[in-house]
């Protein structure tokens, strides 16, 4: 089977070793270039042909974002965005995958471990691979508004919604949660993103939904019209006293190879939402999320899955209806009246 190639566009030297060192383990990734800034990177490009780039944002003679949107122009690529965890450099990221990127990591330091670090690039490089930036770049179909009807969600508040996505996921999320009413019931979401990342997604998110969207906290609670999105670098799971749901968040290791994993949300959802709960897998990478919706299913919740077509990476709901765990199997733009229906 032919290697994925990789080319790495990082002005660190130490970053360009580091990753070079990890993904040489790696039987299926070979890294064919590594260079120091934008211009280096055009030469390599065009020579050594990638599959895959690894790109950092701030650079010498020219920054990422610019190079990436001349790259999606005229040699569109796979593109993993490497930034720093600082909370500017997370806004700019998601920039970044509005403009083309596919996947976004951070680069090793105090948060994650270089091993960690690795494990990650490899499968984000993986997903990447899988990606036709091409069809990424077609305009989407307006999607028709989800109808809510006179009693859609008054008898409802008792319901909770939980959501799964990996790459692509930062789109097909805020496909579905913008034409979601402004009463929906709490909704819990694992994106796997690094730390501070997430909480330049939820702000973005919050900015365009009806309903407050806000990175979770330990001890929030699941209240109708908000929606918490679990922290990077830490898991999320769903806990119930009395009447009253809540997430505790907290540190543990990696589900298949991922922290905040879906599969830790979903398995916690269906310990302790059971039939009162919604659950929704989208775009993504492996197979994240497809035991614990077996289980929310088992559990009495209802379940979705993101169709082959409209995925950019058709992993994770491939594997879950593979699982069983899938009630139903829709396009992207079709699961937010699903969802509606549902309640």
């Amino acid at each position: 089977m032919a290697k994925i190639r990789v080319l790495i566009v990082d002005d660190s030297a130490v970053v360009r070793k580091v990753f070079r060192e990890e993904l040489a383990k790696e039987p299926d990734i070979e890294v064919v270039g590594a260079a120091p800034d934008p211009y280096v990177a055009r030469e390599q490009i065009v020579e050594l042909k990638p599959d895959v780039i690894t790109l950092d944002i701030e650079m010498p003679r020219m920054d990422g974002i610019t190079f990436l949107r001349k790259l999606m122009k005229h040699f569109p690529l796979p593109v993993i965005i490497v930034s720093s965890l600082t909370q500017a450099g997370s806004a700019i990221a998601m920039e970044a995958m509005d403009v083309g990127a596919v996947e976004v990591l951070a680069k090793p330091g105090a948060a994650y471990s270089v091993g960690e670090m690795g494990e990650q690039l490899a499968e984000k490089i993986r997903a990447a691979a899988r990606v036709d930036v091409t069809r990424r770049r077609m305009a989407p179909k307006v999607a028709a508004p989800v109808r809510v009807s006179s009693r859609a969600l008054t008898a409802s508040t008792n319901k909770i919604i939980a959501i799964g996505a990996s790459t692509g996921g930062t789109e097909a999320l805020k496909e579905v949660l913008t034409r979601l009413p402004a009463t929906i019931p709490g909704i819990m979401i694992v994106q796997h993103m690094p730390a501070n990342f997430t909480t330049s997604f939820a702000e973005r998110l919050d900015s365009l939904c009806p309903f407050r969207v806000k990175e979770a906290e330990d001890g929030d609670t699941v209240i109708p019209g908000q929606a918490l999105l679990a922290p990077g670098n830490f898991h999320m799971v769903m806990r119930r006293s009395g009447a009253r749901y809540f997430v505790n968040v907290k540190n543990g290791p990696l589900v298949c190879h991922q922290r905040p994993a879906v599969d830790v949300l979903f398995n916690s959802v269906a310990a302790f939402g059971g039939k009162n709960a919604i659950g929704v897998i989208l775009t993504g990478m492996g197979k994240d999320g497809a035991q614990g919706m077996l289980k929310m299913k088992e559990a009495g919740a209802k379940t979705i899955a993101q169709d082959e077509k409209s995925c950019v990476v058709f992993g994770m709901p491939k594997e879950a209806i593979a699982s069983g765990g899938v009630d139903q199997v829709l396009p992207l733009d079709r699961i937010s009246q699903a969802i509606v229906d549902l309640l």
